[in-house]
């Protein structure tokens, strides 16, 4: 396992994650009246599901980007990534910001059977990831079972998304969002424009669907966040006393370590927390695999410090 090299991803890559793991982002439109459009912005959120990688939006029937749309079709879109749990809390603490996909395009408008495809095909997508929900592992339901979270996973907000497109009591509008413009916006704020024909060759990773959730069940139990802290010292060389999953990915996973930076006049220690990637030696094609990554990970590390410990 590396801590810089080896399978790490590309800023496409994390792009097609986000709006893989998310359903939910923020639509910009320009406001407009029968005068035609004016430079003032109306921004909502909206729900909107991937389609061979392209997002379409659920717009509510009330939202003024339906008006909008018809006099001036540009919009923007940012969306996320869900940090869930106790995670939000120390990020919102340290003052970081979620990594997030900023995309600039088109809001176009479908037509009824165009909605219909959309939705069949939203539809066989939902099931397809349930069947893959109830094909894991019992060691991989113990890691999600012990999330806080609600929702199994993003299949049933998914589910919600059908569901408020097929509702005749609050009826919302499917857009396509034709993508002009894409940029990857890590936590410090940093900008870096994603290559369109990169992002659309990428592939939706396979643990999108499980992220959220797999995420979180690892960050609320104390024994996963040890052995965060042991992969930290025996991968990164660090002394953390305290770390946090942030992200997982086929090629690996991101955290969040807290690490001594100084030590005061007082002999109090001062800490701060520092982002930090490890990568696998092999990618993991499904959240089984991950989670046997790990635990190789963890029983390796550990038995290397019992090794070092005897030859002291």
């Amino acid at each position: 396992m590396k801590g810089s090299q080896g399978l790490a991803s590309t800023f496409a890559e994390k792009c097609k994650n986000i709006m893989a793991s998310n359903w939910r982002g923020y639509l910009n439109t320009v406001k407009a009246d029968a005068k035609g459009s004016k430079e003032d912005i109306h921004t909502s959120r909206i729900m909107y599901f991937l389609k061979k990688g392209k997002p379409y939006l659920c717009v509510p029937q009330d939202d003024l980007h339906n008006l909008n749309v018809v006099i001036d079709e540009r919009g923007s879109m940012a969306v996320a990534n869900p940090y869930p749990g106790p995670l939000a809390n120390v990020l919102k603490s340290i003052g970081k910001l979620p990594n997030r996909v900023a995309l600039t395009g088109d809001v176009v408008s479908l037509e009824e059977e165009k909605i219909r495809h959309i939705t069949d095909s939203l539809r066989e997508t939902i099931e397809l990831e349930k069947k893959a929900i109830s094909a894991v592992s019992y060691a991989v339901t113990e890691i999600l079972s012990s999330s806080r979270i609600n929702s199994v996973s993003r299949t049933n907000n998914l589910q919600d998304v059908l569901s408020a497109i097929n509702t005749g009591e609050n009826e919302y509008v499917v857009y396509k969002f034709d993508i002009r413009s894409c940029s990857y916006i890590d936590g410090a704020g940093t900008d870096h424009e994603v290559n369109l024909e990169e992002l659309e060759l990428s592939k939706i990773d396979p643990l999108s669907m499980f992220s959220e959730k797999l995420i979180d069940g690892i960050n609320q139990n104390r024994a996963r966040r040890n052995a965060l802290m042991l992969f930290c010292f025996e991968y990164l060389e660090m002394n953390a006393v305290d770390a946090y999953m942030i992200s997982a990915d086929r090629k690996g996973f991101d955290m969040l370590a807290k690490i001594p930076s100084k030590t005061t006049e007082h002999g109090l220690d001062v800490y701060n927390w520092r982002e930090c990637r490890i990568d696998f030696k092999e990618e993991a094609c499904d959240v089984g695999t991950f989670c046997h990554l790990l635990v190789q990970m963890e029983a390796e590390a550990l038995q290397n410090l019992r090794s070092r410990l005897q030859s002291s």
